[in-house]
């Protein structure tokens, strides 16, 4: 005979089995190591007057650090703690219940990506396959930094301007917020970041004069040759 002590434990039960079935099922994984934070392939102070000291401290010391940190505590005890971070992105992507996870993951990458993008006494035209890459794409090199310029400033509120190759071609893409072309089964080249903390400090609301002190004295072309040819 059900006794109401017997109906309570049975609805707790089923409402404990409910909820673990809405959740993802991820498995222990405590023993996998933290994401840590890439160090900067250069000093805060390496590309002023461009960049100052200033702006890369903050957005590298606290933006980027806290997208680590979020990633850590979003993957914590589960099995996605064990991905590497490319893998982590794809797997969070496109997913209403790892929507966090993804914005955080894709940061981390996007990041990190920009920041060996840049290098000091950068920018100007390329030498190597990427200079004949973007001669066969875009007719010439002023050309390809006309559309890049246009995609970075019209990129509307926060996001990126990227250079990518789309199977043997180079093209640009501009993805909003924390979008990346990983998940669009593109390979990056270059990025350039237009969240408004990438520049408001040196350049506050002229994005454009921020993308032509990039473009002409900081792109790292070395960088993008190499994912050329990787």
């Amino acid at each position: 005979m059900s006794t109401r002590r017997d109906f309570l434990f049975g609805s707790a039960s089923f409402l404990a089995a409910a909820c673990l079935a809405a959740r993802p099922r991820f498995v222990l994984a405590d023993d996998a190591p933290p994401l840590t934070l890439p160090p900067l392939p250069y000093g805060e102070e390496a590309l002023a007057p461009h960049i100052s000291a200033r702006t890369i401290s903050i957005h590298y010391g606290k933006h980027h650090k806290a997208y680590v940190d979020n990633v850590n505590n979003l993957v914590k005890g589960t099995e996605l703690a064990k991905l590497e971070l490319k893998d982590l992105i794809k797997a969070a992507g496109g997913k209403k219940e790892t929507a966090a996870l993804f914005n955080n993951a894709a940061q981390v990458f996007n990041h990190t990506f920009y920041w060996n993008s840049m290098k000091a006494s950068g920018g100007g035209k390329p030498t190597g396959k990427i200079a004949e890459a973007l001669d066969a794409a875009f007719g010439s090199y002023d050309k390809f930094v006309t559309e890049f310029s246009e995609a970075a400033k019209t990129q509307f509120g926060s996001g990126w301007a990227w250079l990518v190759t789309d199977g043997a071609k180079l093209s640009i893409l501009k993805t909003a917020n924390a979008d990346t072309p990983l998940v669009h089964d593109l390979k990056p080249l270059l990025t350039i970041d237009v969240w408004e903390h990438a520049y408001y400090l040196d350049y506050q609301n002229r994005r454009p004069d921020y993308i032509k002190a990039w473009i002409e004295n900081l792109i790292n072309w070395d960088f993008a040759n190499k994912n050329l040819g990787a």
